[in-house]
């Protein structure tokens, strides 16, 4: 998972996968090797979430009575508009497909989900769809194929034409809205006071829980099972009987469910910086806490390297306490920043830190804006390299037409909420939240507090989907060492719930993605898995990076 803190982290969060050597996309989302990567789970029966979800499922295969409201085809077309600033290939078209906003009454109300598509395959040489998702959760996918195409080799789009979508509920698929102000991003990176206290971060789960709950009933079917059964019908719509996908961060999950749901028509599936889905989705965020441990020396490094021109610290423990000691200071006195309305608190700074944690290429950036931050503090002059770093951290990112602008909040709320229950019980968020932010400092409680969940108005709808090794060996996980996003231990839940239907590949690489970004043992696995179907025989360790 990964996720911004408010509307300026969140004009991050809409960058997209720029490769050569850049990025995909950020909201929250979150390794491998170990036995447990190649195990098997249980041969037990089917979960009662699949079971459950047996007629939803049914109802999306053709041939079967409800057949005739299924959608068999896509009319191709324009897409919507752009934000300022934005581009997308020429190439890239789209169209919608309608699907039932509640499975379980597949002939009740409709809802649309808007795809894309760049058509790229040979003819005579195409194998199938390559469907695409960034993760989030709430992140848009829509341009997805425009920023991957750039990325992958010939080989590999000379088979697939590629794929992609606005999740139900996220960007132009019926986009929803809680109609939430720009500071309830505080409530999904909730960080204590700067005592300790959680009463602020109570106060505005509380609010935001009772903002959504006044749109009504139809928020409670946008999950991340009912997703899957979109791509399913996407998938139908496409006229294939099986369709491969490539998920980052949560669209892991997405996928895992997904496959889950329908075994049957998956192809080739990529996982990259993987969510264990038996953790979703309180246990998950703690797992921001070690994640942080294990890659935030990777950024100190770098600052100690450079501690002539940083004044940071000269080794890796050094940094770590200038860093901690600068969040203590700005939780109790925020630094104004000149010419703006803007001043950078403690949560701000960790913030910026996560974002820019995502991406080895924006760690030296990271370093430059802790000095920044620092120089604040201090009431030094800013220099002009303070200055530029501040003016990128801080800009605004433009307005998104059609998109309401709490749509990710709402989305994230919505899914993380919804696809599973959480904890009603203030006081042990209170104790946890305390208990962390003594033995995890970089994380500062944050992981452990409270969100709007704990007050959300409506149940799940149904159980969560029971992701197992049932089905053939079609999965590919990649997953780097030090991802502080999606840590390896979550990696290594999904790989021993999937067992022998998955391959697994682990990089000695910190960032929170695999592909593309200088390992080419892991570019090369990928890139035999998506064309010849090879999956390791067993886990493969790839090096770090030499660049």
């Amino acid at each position: 998972m990964a996720v911004g803190a408010n509307p300026t982290f969140l004009a991050m969060a809409k960058l997209r996968r720029v490769i050569p050597r850049a990025r995909p996309a950020r909201l929250i989302c979150v390794a491998a090797l170990a036995a447990a990567a190649a195990a098997a789970c249980s041969s037990g029966a089917a979960s009662t979430a699949q079971a459950s979800t047996a007629q939803a499922s049914t109802a999306a295969q053709p041939g079967t009575a409800q057949s005739s409201s299924v959608q068999a085809s896509i009319s191709w077309g324009a897409c919507p508009p752009l934000a300022a600033g934005a581009t997308r290939n020429p190439r890239e078209k789209c169209g919608t497909v309608t699907v039932p906003l509640d499975y379980r009454h597949p002939g009740g109300k409709t809802i649309r989900i808007e795809v894309s598509e760049i058509a790229t395959a040979k003819p005579g040489h195409m194998r199938g769809y390559l469907l695409l998702n960034p993760g989030g959760p709430g992140l848009e996918g829509l341009d997805m194929p425009s920023t991957m195409a750039p990325a992958l080799p010939a080989s590999v789009l000379n088979e697939y034409d590629l794929i992609g979508f606005d999740p139900r509920g996220v960007g132009h698929s019926t986009p929803m809205s809680c109609g939430l102000p720009a500071s309830s991003i505080n409530a999904v990176f909730p960080y204590p006071a700067a005592n300790g206290s959680i009463e602020q971060n109570v106060a505005l789960a509380r609010t935001v829980a009772s903002d959504c709950a006044r749109i009504g009933n139809e928020l409670q079917y946008f999950t991340t099972a009912n997703t899957a059964r979109d791509m399913d019908r996407i998938r139908i719509a496409l006229g294939v009987e099986k369709i491969s996908y490539w998920g980052q961060s949560y669209g892991t999950y997405l996928g895992s469910v997904y496959t889950s749901l329908f075994p049957q028509h998956t192809d080739r599936m990529v996982l990259e910086g993987n969510v264990d889905p038996n953790d979703v989705w309180s246990q998950e965020t703690t797992l921001w806490n070690q994640g942080m441990v294990q890659h935030f020396p990777d950024a100190a490094r770098i600052a100690a390297a450079d501690h002539a021109q940083l004044g940071l610290g000269r080794t890796v423990a050094q940094v770590t306490r200038t860093y901690l000691a600068l969040a203590r200071h700005l939780d109790v006195t925020p630094a104004a920043v000149p010419g703006t309305q803007a001043a950078i608190t403690g949560a701000e700074l960790r913030d910026v830190t996560y974002q820019l944690l995502l991406h080895n290429s924006t760690l030296a950036p990271l370093t430059e804006f802790w000095k920044a931050a620092a120089d604040l503090a201090a009431g030094k002059p800013l220099t002009a390299t303070d200055k530029a770093v501040l003016q990128q951290v801080l800009a605004n990112s433009p307005a998104e037409p059609g998109v309401p602008q709490d749509n990710q909040v709402t989305m994230f709320m919505a899914l993380v909420c919804g696809d599973v229950a959480w904890s009603r019980d203030v006081t042990a968020y209170a104790t946890a939240t305390a208990a962390s932010r003594a033995k995890f400092p970089l994380t500062d409680g944050m992981p452990d507090n409270i969100v709007p969940c704990a007050f959300w108005s409506k149940a799940p709808i149904e159980p969560p989907v029971k992701v197992t090794s049932h089905g053939p060996r079609d999965i590919l996980l990649l997953q780097n060492e030090r991802d502080s996003a999606t840590p390896w231990a979550g990696a290594l839940g999904l790989a021993q719930a999937l067992g022998s239907r998955a391959g697994f590949v682990g990089v000695d690489n910190g960032g929170h993605y695999v592909y593309g970004v200088g390992s080419s043992c892991a570019d090369r696995a990928t890139v035999a898995f998506l064309t010849k179907g090879i999956v390791p025989a067993k886990p493969l360790s790839c090096p770090a990076p030499t660049s």
